[in-house]
């Protein structure tokens, strides 16, 4: 009779949301709203007898919600915007969060609450709402104004943030401190682990994407999307981190394949659901009593949302350089709370570290913030024009010599050559060294299952040790060779830097190899006590350490060039994953009307091998968008393929069959044939 149990509170769940969905639309609120409005009515808590037998096959539901919903904000994330907005979102995101992790601690500590509810609190009300301010932001037209690209580059590292958050959180949670080692710890081992998964992530995914499209069956793409998403998600899980962050990774990762139009539709109606199910499980646990009876703290905390996050995120927008009309439309934009919030109000409850009321408060708190939503983005322009007049000619004189000073400097740090290739090998560095240090904790962390696996290895656990870590090391080798190369380029070049011609005179290049050398070889110290910090689980005895490390440098001198050849390989495959175009979403080429039909005429157009649009997707092209015509056929080999999708590849040999005006055909033939300047001019 399970089945029949579930079946029932799950057509009980539909039902409800289904209704009040419908009202919320009819009332254009926003529908998340009614989903959690839906949960409150066939809550435990809500007489005059509950609607739900099975609560926790629903709790069960709506954790796959949790997944359903972080995998789409992850196709979202941008990596090429996120380094498009760079420090701008970092400085404000980090100035927001910092400030409002503050606030709420001392809202909750002022409230009387202990000191853990009140941690969680500073959490909670930290982190905006990705999808409430996107819809927001879709449905008021404002996605492409320049204050809404610093929202959604904020959002970003709020996302990325949040996830450190959540990390730490459980740490804490479990052993009720936050030492300054214990953070660092995290820290590194997060930041290995997000530098292993989005390497090798973006080097292999997209390909294998890329492979699976070639079969042209969306049912073969969806089913190996969702593999990919529970299956990275399941890594995640099992190496002690949240389920949303595997999420979360897996879909910024396919978000930079070639297929996120299809990918999108696909996954939208399974996210849909499943979402819908998460919000009514999230209504579900509100207890209406604890709202009446929490009311005055409900509104307080909604107020210090609301002026908190207006001015510090329009703050640390205008301190990152931003101008002050942009930056109070950014601060606007971002004050509420959403699905994080929840992620992380969830876990104080799972851990029991948190008081009963602190679960549905945060819900509360989003339900206004979200509602004010809409209404704050609209006003922000009416705001900003009242701010124009009210404010002092002279304060508005000083800030806009501010936003300029910042400009200059960020224009000068951008013009100089040393100074970018500093921060270029510099990154280089860094990504190489998390990824050794993330080859060492792996090589800990099988410590374990390898000797359940091999008890009886020669040596017994000193043996096991020497295995693992001339394993880790050879592993390493290409990257600690990288590392090492790329260090020497840059202490040369910081000596050439910092030795000047004009005072060393004759000595200019004495001076500048003497100063290279010396930072080089303690840079090449500062590495060896890094690979025996990380290895200290794992070091063999010091007579077997001599032999392996006599062994390792005998293979880097003979192996040498094949780890050079090997790390330049996938450190080219990951640059051709981020330096192609920007992967076209399906609303990007349906947002052009089609031309009308009564100027529209029929062209077919052959491709040349030598075409530019061979080997494209159509919504790559934005044919519509850049020419107002539209494919509506292709013959090929014989065959037609009629209203082709978006996700469609162009072949040499194809004849594309157009619509469109005079003027459109001749533009979209220059544009199909290769001459895509032509094509832009018209």
């Amino acid at each position: 009779m399970h089945h029949i149990t579930f079946l029932q509170d799950l057509a009980v769940v539909m039902i409800v949301a289904g209704l009040v969905t419908i009202l919320f639309r009819r009332l254009k609120q926003p529908v998340v709203l009614g989903y959690i409005l839906a949960g409150v009515i066939i809550g435990p808590h809500t007489p005059p007898f509950p609607f739900i037998h099975d609560p926790e096959t629903i709790e069960t539901l709506s954790e796959l919600g949790v997944v359903f919903l972080m995998f789409s904000l992850g196709l979202e994330f941008s990596l090429r915007k996120l380094r498009e907005v760079g420090a701008t979102a970092f400085v404000a995101a980090a100035f927001e969060i910092l400030l409002m992790i503050f606030a709420g601690y001392e809202l909750g500590r002022l409230f009387g609450w202990n000191k853990m509810d009140s941690v969680f609190l500073g959490a909670i009300l930290s982190i905006s709402s990705t999808t409430i301010i996107i819809k927001a932001l879709e449905e008021l037209g404002k996605t492409k104004e320049k204050f809404a690209e610093l929202i959604f580059g904020i959002l970003i590292v709020e996302d990325i943030l949040a996830i450190v958050m959540i990390a730490l959180l459980s740490g804490f949670a479990t052993t009720g401190t936050l030492d300054a080692v214990d953070i660092g710890m995290t820290v590194v081992k997060l930041s290995a682990f997000l530098v292993v998964l989005l390497v090798s992530g973006l080097i292999a995914v997209p390909r294998l994407l890329n492979y699976v499209a070639r079969f042209k069956s969306n049912e073969m793409l969806l089913v190996t999307v969702i593999a990919l998403c529970f299956g990275v998600s399941l890594i995640t899980v099992r190496l002690g981190y949240s389920v949303a962050l595997g999420a979360f990774l897996i879909g910024a990762i396919i978000a930079e394949a070639r297929q996120i139009a299809k990918i999108e539709l696909l996954m939208q109606p399974v996210r849909d659901l499943f979402s819908a199910v998460f919000f009514v499980s999230i209504g579900l646990l509100i207890n209406p009593g604890l709202l009446v009876k929490y009311w005055l703290p409900i509104l307080i905390i909604t107020a210090v949302v609301v002026a908190g996050k207006v001015l510090t995120c329009a703050t640390g927008a205008f301190v990152a350089g931003n101008d002050m009309r942009s930056s109070l439309r950014v601060g606007m934009g971002l004050a509420q709370i959403g699905e994080f919030s929840f992620i992380i109000a969830a876990l104080g409850l799972q851990k029991g570290v948190t008081s009963e009321f602190m679960y549905p408060l945060a819900v509360a708190v989003s339900a206004f913030t979200t509602l004010f939503t809409p209404y704050l983005v609209r006003s922000s322009d009416s705001v900003v024009s009242w701010f124009d007049r009210a404010a002092p000619g002279p304060l508005i004189g000083y800030l806009e010599a501010y936003t300029r000073w910042i400009g200059q400097v960020a224009d000068e740090r951008k013009g100089s050559m040393a100074l970018k290739l500093i921060r270029k090998w510099s990154w280089q560095i860094g990504l190489n060294l998390l990824l050794v240090t993330a080859v060492f904790i792996a090589a800990v962390f099988l410590k374990r299952p390898a000797m359940n696996w091999w008890s009886t290895v020669p040596g017994g656990v000193k043996g096991m040790h020497a295995i693992l870590w001339l394993s880790a090391m050879v592993l390493s080798l290409p990257m600690l060779i990288a590392i090492v190369r790329k260090w020497q380029a840059l202490c040369m070049l910081l000596a050439e830097i910092s030795v000047k011609r004009g005072a060393a005179g004759a000595n200019t290049a004495p001076l500048r190899a003497v100063v290279s050398t010396i930072v080089f070889a303690a840079g090449c110290v500062g590495l060896f006590l890094c690979i025996l910090l990380l290895s200290s689980a794992i070091l063999p005895t010091w007579n077997v350490l001599l032999v392996l490390a006599a062994v390792l440098i005998g293979a880097t001198v003979l192996l040498r060039r094949s780890f050079i050849q090997l790390h330049a390989k996938a450190q080219g495959a990951l640059q051709a994953t981020l330096s192609q175009p920007p992967p076209a979403r399906h609303h990007g080429d349906v947002a052009a009307l089609p031309p009308l039909l009564r100027e529209a005429t029929l062209r077919t157009i052959g491709l040349h091998p030598d075409s530019s649009a061979v080997g494209k997707l159509i919504v790559e092209l934005n044919l519509r968008s850049k020419t107002g015509a539209s494919i509506v056929g292709i013959e090929r080999s014989g065959s037609n393929v009629v209203n082709p999708g978006p996700d469609e590849e162009l072949l040499a040999g194809d004849n594309v069959l157009l619509l469109g005006n005079e003027r459109q055909l001749a533009a979209a033939e220059e544009l199909l044939t290769g001459n895509e300047a032509a094509a832009s001019a018209a």
